[in-house]
């Protein structure tokens, strides 16, 4: 994404390449005007394409990876970075009309 430059993030797809055999990561997104999408998986799309539809939140979830743990956070319209959330937390927005601009992700060490 970008910071300071007033553009949002429409969409999303998250792919996590090396992890443990049965680990996933899922995600879902919610969307301008549209609320909370259905939740995704390891590079499937979240979000809208070609609708001018801003990203608000994220929430975020690693799973079958013991040991580690998924962290993220967004820069939020008007609002800066925010602090970093974990394992399925919400991260942005909800009812604010405010554009997620960038996402950061990782994934730590328990």
């Amino acid at each position: 994404g970008t910071s300071g430059e007033a553009k949002r993030l429409e969409g999303i797809e998250i792919k996590v390449e090396n992890l443990p055999e049965g680990a996933s990561i899922r995600y879902r997104t919610h969307v301008q005007d549209y609320g909370w999408q259905d939740w995704k998986s390891n590079g499937e799309m979240s979000g809208t394409s070609g609708e001018a539809k801003r990203l608000e939140g994220i929430e975020i979830k690693l799973e079958n990876a013991p040991g580690y743990s998924i962290e993220y956070r967004t820069h939020v319209q008007d609002y800066g970075w925010q602090d970093w959330k974990s394992n399925g937390e919400m991260s942005g927005t909800t009812g604010e009309a405010k554009r997620l601009e960038g996402i950061e992700i990782r994934i730590v060490k328990k």
